[in-house]
């Protein structure tokens, strides 16, 4: 970890993120201290991490402030990975629309508002979205319209409206669109008749055309009483709330009612990456399951005992993961969503605002289990390239390798020529060596796939 101020924590002149001792602290600087006491004596502090809607925190010596602007130094809990909006399934994102206007619904009770509505300030910890900036409250002054606004439609109800009403995966529209999707390139975007839906034409379609014009983005150019800035706060849930997307059947999110292993094998490999995790010392706490599908072996780690983040690069695998752990209370299981044959980039400012998606880590364990002739053949990349990226994600790894003459690599074969001679164990094995020494190799019963468990030389 980066020790001093984060570079992604610049753009608020109220404070700063920092790492000291690879510890991570929040700086609350004196431009702010007003709003600041104001934030933690109403009690909307309180109430607020109480009901874990937004990230606890202590308050630590002022010996540990970075600058001299400090009136104080908290100390945040700690967030196990730092996930963005454009990882997220829809189920995420509407959870993190509904979470941020719960927040300016109980801001603005105690006499405060939210400045900003940035998605960015949200993550998904203990297996729910919670908001992670202390500092992004500001006194409440009747008749000012919320300034947010804007940014609250462009960051949440644009990219959920265009998700629900014409195609999932214009989500990963906000990727290059760091401040969320431009208001009237949405509404261009989207079927005439959602103009029939009152909050969407209210929210996006006149907000988007009074935006292309030059008008105010916020909610109002004039004064707005508390009354009517409650009741867009309701509108705006109500139509989100409305928002619903289907993830319906697909081939990959019913790939375990479709996998070519018998129940004998499925069972015996979920058996054996089991056995592979208790065997690594020390004990590991930490993983990410690449390709994880709907989870069945993300689920398997984390009844060890690990924190699991579970990637895959299809949204209906990632929704149905995550609509199950939710309902079960899951705490140490999320799910994200991750395109691996283009991972997610380093972005924003300097590129260092946003870390790319190797940045993360390393993790404990990484577990790659069916991903590699995804990779290697779907996508030609070379097995020594595989290996030196999968040595930069975790300490250790479970790896799948899928031989030639498994019926998954035959149908990816039948429409395109042959060009893998090294793709063999053998080459597997060639290509790991480099990165990895093999701690353990076994065969998958009834399959022609083995399982390795590798350790990274560099660990």
């Amino acid at each position: 970890m980066i020790e001093g101020r984060l570079p992604s924590s610049f753009r608020d002149p109220s404070g700063f993120v920092f790492v000291h001792n690879q510890t991570i602290y929040r700086q609350v600087n004196r431009v702010c201290e007003k709003d600041w006491r104001q934030f933690r004596d109403s009690g909307l502090s309180d109430e607020l991490v109480g009901e874990k809607l937004i990230l606890s925190y202590q308050v630590v010596s002022p010996d540990h402030a970075l600058t001299s602007e400090a009136v104080e130094v908290i100390q945040p809990e700690r967030v196990s990975l730092i996930s963005y909006p454009y990882e997220w399934c829809f189920s995420q994102l509407k959870e993190a629309a509904l979470l941020t206007l719960e927040i300016m619904r109980r801001s603005l009770a105690k006499g405060m508002c939210l400045k900003d509505a940035s998605a960015y300030n949200v993550q998904f910890h203990g297996g729910a979205a919670i908001h992670v900036d202390t500092l992004s409250f500001e006194a409440y002054r009747e008749g000012e319209p919320w300034q947010a606004y804007g940014q609250f439609c462009r960051h949440f109800l644009a990219p959920l409206a265009l998700a629900s009403l014409v195609d999932v995966r214009l989500l990963r529209d906000l990727r290059p669109h760091l401040d969320g999707l431009p208001l009237d390139l949405a509404a261009k975007l989207l079927p005439k008749n959602s103009k029939w839906n009152f909050g969407l034409l209210t929210h996006l379609h006149a907000h988007g055309k009074a935006t292309r014009s030059g008008a105010s983005g916020g909610a109002s150019k004039g004064s707005i009483p508390k009354t009517a800035l409650l009741g867009i706060i309701d509108s705006l849930e109500g139509t989100i709330r409305k928002l619903i997307w289907d993830p319906g059947k697909t081939t990959w999110g019913d790939y375990y009612d479709n996998t070519n292993y018998s129940d004998q094998a499925f069972l015996a490999k979920g058996k054996l990456v089991g056995e592979f995790v208790d065997s690594i010392s020390p004990r590991p706490t930490t993983a990410w399951d690449l390709g994880a599908n709907t989870g069945h072996f993300s689920e398997i780690l984390a009844g060890r005992g690990l924190s699991v983040f579970a990637w895959d690069s299809e949204y209906e695998a990632v929704e149905r993961a995550y609509a199950k752990w939710r309902k079960e209370g899951q705490t140490a299981l999320v799910p994200l969503v991750q395109d691996f044959a283009n991972p997610s980039p380093a972005l924003g400012w300097a590129h260092r605002e946003r870390e790319s998606f190797a940045e993360r880590g390393p993790v404990d364990v990484v577990l790659a289990l069916a991903l590699i002739h995804h990779l290697a053949i779907g996508n030609n990349v070379p097995l020594t390239q595989f290996a030196a990226w999968l040595s930069q994600l975790g300490t250790w790894a479970i790896v799948e390798f899928v031989a030639k003459d498994d019926s998954q690599v035959q149908r990816m074969l039948a429409t395109r020529k042959d060009v893998f001679e090294g793709y063999t164990r053998e080459g597997f094995e060639a290509a790991v060596a480099d990165f990895f020494s093999v701690a353990r190799r076994e065969e998958i019963p009834g399959t022609s796939r083995t399982l390795y468990l590798l350790q990274a030389r560099s660990a």
